[in-house]
C-alpha cells in the first residue's frame, strides 16, 4: 500500500508524555500518518467525534488509556469501553467494518512505546485497506454516518450506553436481572430503529418525502417506514408538508 493509512487517536493524559508523542508525530518511516488528540479521559471522549473523524476521511481511530487500577477518574475507562462497544456496532451497520475502530489500555508505569502501539493498530487497519469514506463518493454511507452521529448525540443512546453495568449486574424492584445477551439484543434494536428514523429524517431535511419512497429507498415495507414516521412526528421531528393525490409527503423540523 503505497499511500500512508490516517489514524485518528485519542490519547488519555495520563498514559503518554508530550515527549513521546512529539517523537512519533516526527517519525518519518512510519506506515501511516497519525493525527493525536489528547484528552482528560478516555470517558470523556464524545462518540460524535470519533465519527466525524471517520467521516473526514480517517481510515481509522485508536482509543488510548489507561487500565482499570490507573484511571485517575476512577471508571473512565470502563464508560469508554460501552461507548467503543455501542460505535463499533454502529459501524457495522452502516457499512464500515468494526475493527477500523480499537481501544488499547496501558499502565502509565509500564514501558510502552506509542509508536509501537500506532505500528501493531496499523497492521490491523491494513486488512480494512483505505477507508470508502475517503473519497466522499458513497453517498449512502455518508448519509448513514451521518445518522449515527445523531443517534449518538441523542439522550438513548447516551443512556442505555452508559448504564449497562447497572442494568446488566443489578436487579429491577421484582429481582430481574437483564442478561448481557439480552441487553445486547436490546442495544442492537434501539440503535437500527434510531439509525432508520435519522436517516428519514436527514432526508426529509432536503425535500418533502413520502412513505412509500423512503420504504422503497431503504428496500424495506411501507409499514415499517410509517411506524418510524409516527414516532417521528411524536418527537416533533417530522411534519405534514402537503398531500399528493392520496399520499402525504412529510417534511423535517429542527430538534
Amino acid at each position: 500500500m503505497s499511500e500512508k493509512l490516517k489514524i485518528g487517536c485519542f490519547l488519555c493524559n495520563w498514559a503518554f508524555s508530550q515527549q513521546q508523542v512529539s517523537t512519533v508525530s516526527q517519525e518519518n518511516p512510519a506506515p501511516y500518518e497519525a493525527r493525536i488528540a489528547r484528552v482528560r479521559c478516555l470517558g470523556r471522549v464524545d462518540p460524535v467525534a470519533v465519527l466525524e473523524a471517520l467521516e473526514k476521511g480517517m481510515d481509522g481511530i485508536l482509543l488510548i488509556g489507561c487500565t482499570p487500577p490507573d484511571c485517575h477518574f476512577v471508571e473512565g475507562n470502563v464508560y469508554a469501553e460501552h461507548t467503543l462497544k455501542l460505535l463499533k456496532k454502529l459501524l457495522s451497520m452502516v457499512g464500515l467494518e468494526p475493527e477500523r475502530l480499537d481501544m488499547r489500555l496501558y499502565s502509565p508505569q509500564a514501558e510502552f512505546k506509542l509508536e509501537e502501539i500506532l505500528n501493531d493498530f496499523t497492521i490491523q487497519l491494513q486488512k480494512c485497506g483505505r477507508s470508502p469514506l475517503a473519497e466522499r463518493t458513497n453517498e449512502n454511507m455518508l448519509l448513514a454516518v451521518s445518522a449515527a452521529k445523531n443517534v449518538v448525540a441523542a439522550f438513548r443512546a447516551r443512556l442505555l450506553g452508559g448504564r449497562e453495568r447497572m442494568l446488566t449486574e443489578g436487579v429491577n424492584v421484582y429481582g430481574e436481572r437483564i442478561s448481557p445477551e439480552e441487553y445486547d439484543r436490546l442495544i442492537d434494536e434501539v440503535l437500527n430503529a434510531e439509525l432508520v428514523r435519522y436517516k428519514i429524517h436527514l432526508i426529509a431535511r432536503k425535500r418533502p418525502i413520502s412513505v412509500k419512497e423512503v420504504a422503497a429507498s431503504f428496500n424495506t415495507d411501507p409499514s415499517i417506514v410509517l411506524r418510524h414516521v409516527v414516532t417521528l412526528r411524536r418527537r416533533g421531528m417530522l411534519a405534514l408538508d402537503h398531500v399528493e393525490g392520496q399520499t402525504p409527503l412529510y417534511k423535517a423540523l429542527e430538534v
